[in-house]
């Protein structure tokens, strides 16, 4: 055999093989207007009632989308010659405290063939004694808006923030007008998860995610503000005390 031979042998082995390893999207549409698709990773999926819950959701979503699309369709025909949109959804698994509460994260993909693709973050909170979506009210005294411990929350995930932005060279959006759209709020605060721990069934703060625009420009990609258990210390209820210890792992510092 020749070695041009093998070698074209070798890169079609390559491309059959990246597709087998694909993953199967759990909900999809395909029309002329789009292609949607949603995937659950492994572990949601080993959780009937928590898989169930994603699974609706995406579906919600992909049609939603699906309907818009043809709607854009049939009123622009001319903005989908080069193909339709494309949206993606993933559901992916953060981390479980406790045993009991898992985070997740949820991640968008949109190209609606503009100047550039979009993306979104979002996050779940899932009790699975109770198999429902929670907030983190259970582990603080008092959430509420401008209250304490939300102060406390959004100045250290500004510090948190200004940090990262100043190992990304991009002190230069580290500004008050950025960061105005984050209020003492739990719907104004971010998308919340609880990190992981160096402690077993522990989480060592909340990581709260940010998509592109959201507290930066889009070529800064999206962001990610840790604030550690400690700094709310004196907010935790009994059930806080007992799911927050440890620090955060450095592997999960490094990640985006």
């Amino acid at each position: 055999m020749t070695r041009l031979s093998v070698a074209l042998a070798l890169s079609v082995t390559c491309v059959f093989s990246a597709l087998a390893a694909d993953p199967k999207p759990d909900a999809v549409v395909n029309t002329k207007s789009i292609e949607a698709r949603v995937f659950l990773d492994d572990r949601i999926k080993a959780d009937a009632a928590l898989a169930a819950d994603c699974l609706a959701e995406g579906k919600k979503w992909i049609d939603k989308n699906a309907a818009e699309a043809a709607a854009a369709r049939k009123a622009d025909p001319q903005f989908f010659k080069e193909g339709g949109w494309e949206f993606e959804r993933k559901y992916e698994i953060r981390s479980v405290v406790a045993d009991r509460y898992v985070s997740i994260l949820r991640n968008d993909y949109m190209n609606t063939r503009g100047a550039h693709p979009n993306s979104d973050v979002n996050t779940i909170l899932w009790d699975k004694a109770d198999n429902k979506r929670i907030s983190i009210r259970p582990f603080f005294t008092e959430t509420a808006d401008n209250g304490a411990a939300m102060k406390a929350m959004v100045k250290a995930i500004i510090a948190s923030l200004k940090a990262e932005k100043k190992k990304r060279d991009a002190s230069e959006t580290a500004t008050d007008e950025w960061f105005k759209e984050l209020k003492p709020s739990l719907l104004k605060i971010g998308a919340v998860t609880l990190a992981p721990s160096t402690e077993a069934g522990k989480s060592s703060g909340l990581t709260f995610h940010y998509p592109p625009y959201a507290v930066g420009p889009y070529a800064e990609g999206e962001y990610v503000a840790f604030v550690p258990w400690e700094t709310l210390k004196p907010y935790l209820t009994a059930e806080g005390t007992r799911i927050f210890g440890g620090a955060r792992p450095k592997g999960d510092a490094e990640e985006p």
